[in-house]
């Protein structure tokens, strides 16, 4: 097995594949093993201890190489974490003070005197013109040795290492969970699919490939292997051709095409072609994606394939030659018509679209009969609606209770967020109270009845992952809405950039709002420190690499929320940087140690996305004085140059207001559910474990299940959500 491949299966699953290395007395090897991994706040569990203890050195030494550049990745370990501040979060400066000392220091030098001085007489300086300003004045080393060791703390966070199967085992594994998975996944999981998919096309395949991003990653390997496709729509081909061209499968974003062989340009019309040869009337998918169509026709030349004749339609249809009536269209005509009736007749025969609609089509319903109507077309489509989008329409429902003329927050599938009043008309209560109670009973009839339920507390506010792109990919992340405890007293977050090409500069902030989202404090390069804590200092390039970091103490926030920011002040963005990322570290107060310790980290999550401001979470502090991390992965479009918190401000709390109060569907729905039908559940006090199977759901999977025992935990808890 490829190092790559097994890098992905200890990220997906924290389990280790077991090498296939000779047998010996590798125990001692596999003791240091261990004790090195807890450097880093990861553990080998008792079991995998074990079985490394039974091979030999040699093969236990290299295992250790391979697995601790996994986790140092995983954690952000991997890189340098060097700060302007050499004994930061000591030492740190007044701001003002530090400008000043910046100043004086650029009059004292040759080269920048004249510019300083003219800049002065002008009245506005700026600072990045000051040598002293910006960059690293001491090395990595020189910052290492101004700070004592950690002392360690029970609070720290350890990471479990479990025994996987075999190599091929593990990998199969992971691609037919991921492949098959119901929910999308978001962009990092489609390039390890796309990676397991290559690996994997002669092995074993999913029974099926719900989620049509998946599908196309998939069709991709097997038209590489010369396998048969799976398709069984016309916009599957484009997906394809999408990925052929490293384009973007979920088609969001339009794909330039690249010229395709001979061979390849025969397989996609052929699949085209048997498409609509099965079902001419799905040419009408063609309009949705009318450009793609245009544009990937003019790459096939499907005119050259005349035993194609149907895959000669579809582009057709897309230049506007021969008309396909859409689906969609003949449900607005009839709701132009105010035929509620016959709308729902229409999307009986999609249950998914019907589903989708139900807000709509209850608020366009004038009498009651067509409101009954509508829910009974639920009822009957209900057992042939995807589980993600049952439990999402409850969500959708359940929130639809709260007034007209409320904030309505929208998050697109890029975590892009905008806030607006909403001024629907209601859903009425009847309604709304009878698709609630269809929803729960579809929900509960899917769901498994396990005999004995183990949960752990921590993950019942967990939110549901019905969509991939809810999350970041990372370490401890959790998808938007989730809330978690903070257990500490010292709360710091950290950034890390390494530019490109650009000179690229990031500003990492915190922003400290009220019980009503006012303004009362902020940390930054223009407010180094306060009454909550520390910045480490304004970092403005990082060819290198460069990292900043926020140290808060919580019992001194003033406020009852935290909102962390990563702000672009300058250069490439988060898609261009060579590597950024974001995460939080918590410590006790006399814990000490270097500005990034990995023991500590809890969350560390990838810079991936859209807009000039990135907003991965918030902290809130509840009315008996605990702490929780509120999840929310949003990206700000922002300017394009000059970010900063003070420019965001009342943006940032109108999008926290609107996410804070929506109410999430999390695990406590379902554990509710199974618990409801039948299942003994029991809340993990995190002492010992059953001996028998059981179904455990948790943050993190306890030492010491039975071996057939099922577990789930953020890093696969989308199978929790039913098909």
């Amino acid at each position: 097995m490829s190092q790559n491949l097994e890098q992905l299966v200890v990220r997906h699953t924290h389990r280790l594949p077991l090498p296939s290395g000779p047998a010996g007395q590798g125990d001692v090897a596999a003791r240091q093993f261990d004790a090195v991994l807890m450097s880093v706040g990861f553990k080998l569990s008792a079991e995998l201890l074990t079985r490394l203890s039974g091979l030999s050195a040699g093969t236990v030494v290299d295992t250790a190489v391979r697995t601790l550049r996994t986790v140092r990745e995983m954690t952000g370990d991997h890189v340098r974490h060097n700060t302007y501040f050499v004994g930061f979060p000591a030492g740190v400066p007044d701001t003002v003070d530090f400008w000043m000392r910046c100043v004086t220091e650029a009059l004292a030098d040759d080269t920048s005197r004249e510019s300083t001085l003219a800049q002065l007489s002008d009245g506005v300086l700026d600072l990045l013109t000051l040598p002293s300003y910006g960059t690293y004045r001491h090395t990595y080393e020189e910052m290492l040795a101004a700070h004592d060791e950690l002392i360690a703390a029970a609070g720290d966070r350890m990471t479990v290492l479990h025994p996987g199967g075999a190599p091929r085992e593990e990998i199969t594994g992971l691609y037919l969970a991921l492949a098959g998975s119901g929910t999308p996944l978001g962009d990092d999981g489609l390039r390890d699919l796309e990676t397991l998919a290559g690996a994997c096309v002669d092995g074993p395949q999913p029974e099926a490939i719900p989620v049509r991003e998946n599908r196309a990653v998939v069709n991709r390997a097997r038209l590489t292997a010369g396998a048969d496709l799976l398709l069984d729509t016309v916009t599957d081909v484009l997906r394809l051709a999408c990925a052929l061209s490293g384009g973007d499968v979920t088609l969001r974003e339009p794909t330039r095409f690249r010229t395709l062989p001979r061979p390849v340009r025969r397989a996609l019309l052929a699949g085209l072609d048997a498409v609509v040869a099965a079902a001419p009337a799905k040419l009408a998918d063609v309009t949705a994606h009318r450009e793609a169509f245009k544009r990937l026709g003019e790459r096939l030349h499907p005119h050259e394939f005349p035993k194609w004749p149907h895959a000669a339609e579809v582009f057709a249809v897309a230049r506007g030659e021969k008309r396909a009536r859409s689906f969609d269209s003949r449900v607005e005509e009839l709701l132009g018509m105010h035929d509620v009736t016959g709308a729902t007749e229409l999307l009986k025969s999609a249950p998914g679209k019907l589903f989708r609609s139900l807000d709509r089509l209850l608020r366009t319903a004038l009498t009651q009969d067509e409101r009954d109507a509508v829910v009974a077309a639920a009822e009957q489509a209900a057992p042939m609606v995807a589980g993600r989008v049952v439990l999402a329409v409850r969500e959708h429902l359940h929130n639809r209770a709260r007034q007209t003329g409320e904030q309505r927050v929208f998050v697109n599938r890029l975590g892009r967020a905008w806030v607006t009043a909403d001024e629907r008309p209601p859903v009425l209560p009847p309604e709304r109270a009878r698709l609630i109670s269809l929803l729960d009973a579809e929900t509960g009839r899917r769901l498994p009845s396990p005999q004995r339920l183990l949960v752990d507390p921590d993950v019942l506010d967990v939110a549901l992952p019905l969509s991939g792109r809810a999350t970041a990919s990372g370490l401890g992340v959790l998808p938007r809405g989730s809330v978690s405890p903070v257990e500490g007293e010292l709360l710091r977050f950290f950034v890390y950039w390494k530019q490109a090409g650009l000179r690229t500069d990031y500003d990492l902030s915190a922003l400290m709002l009220d019980a009503r989202y006012r303004t009362t404090a902020w940390l930054s390069y223009t407010a180094l420190s306060g009454y909550e804590g520390e910045h480490s200092g304004d970092i403005t390039e990082a060819p290198d690499g460069a990292s900043e970091f926020i140290n808060l103490r919580l019992g001194a926030v003033r406020g009852a929320y935290i909102v962390p920011q990563v702000h672009i002040f300058a250069g490439e963005g988060f898609e261009e940087v060579e590597e950024s990322f974001f995460g939080f570290m918590l410590r006790e107060g006399e814990q000490r140690g270097r500005p990034f310790e990995p023991r500590t980290v809890r969350m560390k999550s990838e810079l991936r996305g859209p807009g000039r401001v990135a907003v991965p979470l918030a902290f809130r502090r509840e009315r008996d004085g605990r702490w929780t991390a509120r999840w929310l992965h949003l990206y700000l479009r922002g300017l394009d140059t000059g970010n900063r918190v003070e420019g965001h401000r009342v943006t940032l709390s109108t999008l926290l207001r609107g996410i804070v109060e929506r109410e999430y569907l999390t695990v406590r729905h379902l554990t509710g559910l199974m618990a409801a039908g039948g299942a003994d559940m029991t809340l993990w006090d995190g002492g010992a474990v059953p001996d028998g199977p059981v179904t455990y759901i948790g943050l993190e999977r306890p030492d010491g299940l039975h071996p057939d025992s099922r577990v789930v935990t953020p890093e696969n808890l989308r199978d929790l959500i039913p098909v």
